[in-house]
């Protein structure tokens, strides 16, 4: 079954911590993976990402704040977050793309896990 499960997601006050992970299952040969967030009444938008070698690539408001990582051999991604703002608050998804049968490159998407930061 193929499946993006992520966790860590919560409620913290303004300057605190938090650390989401994303296990991937049922995905082979996963390129790039990443993390995207909707806050409400805005857009999806691209938090970080990190490709199978380990460039990353991040979103301006959250450079120097968020860490991305991920270990291949596992199939997981995680956001180390530190430093978070009110307007950090937003449901958090996992993305990983991979080569499907019949699709080619796919975007696979997890369930979303919230993120609150009180100011």
């Amino acid at each position: 079954q193929v499946q993006l499960v992520e966790s860590g997601g919560g409620l913290v006050q303004a300057g605190g911590s938090l650390r989401l992970s994303c296990v991937a299952s049922g995905i082979f040969s996963i390129n790039v993976m990443g993390w995207y967030r909707r806050a409400p009444g805005k857009q999806r938008e691209l938090v970080a990402i990190i490709t199978t070698g380990g460039s990353t690539n991040y979103a301006d408001s959250v450079k120097g704040r968020f860490t991305i990582s991920r270990d291949n051999a596992k199939n997981t991604v995680a956001l180390q977050m530190n430093s978070l703002k009110p307007e950090d608050t937003a449901v958090y998804y996992c993305k990983a793309v991979a080569f499907r049968t019949g699709y080619g490159l796919y975007d696979y998407w997890g369930q979303g896990t919230q993120v609150t930061v009180s100011s």
